[in-house]
């Protein structure tokens, strides 16, 4: 276990953790809650807690372009490459959160790929 991984407390790698996990909320809410729950602990905890700060924004921005890319996808179904691309997209955003999710509980500061870097 290296130095950095040993410094950030049980509590926050659950927060940080909870942060990718609590786009899952997006599920029941027809989307919205994949981006309002991230952003939601990320205002709470973000002072106290540098390892939330950092994945919370992680976590906000990844969504925010899996939203844009479900968005385009839907615009596509008009030319049907759409019903084949938004599967894909939504795929990828849960394996992606999964894996994001895993490596914050190990103390990871975890960077989504082919990420809009909105939140800095």
């Amino acid at each position: 276990m290296n130095e950095e991984v040993s410094a950030i407390s049980k509590d926050e790698r659950t927060w940080g953790m909870l942060c990718h996990l609590s786009v899952l909320t997006g599920l029941f809410t027809g989307g919205f809650g994949s981006i309002i729950a991230p952003l939601v602990i990320w205002l709470i905890k973000k002072e106290e807690m540098p390892f939330v700060d950092d994945q919370g924004k992680e976590a906000l921005n990844f969504q925010i372009t899996m939203m844009i890319a479900c968005f385009v996808s839907a615009l596509l179904m008009i030319v049907l490459i759409g019903f084949l691309l938004l599967p894909l997209v939504l795929i990828f955003d849960l394996v992606m959160v999964i894996i994001a999710s895993i490596k914050a509980n190990d103390g990871e500061r975890y960077r989504y790929p082919l990420t809009l870097r909105l939140l800095n």
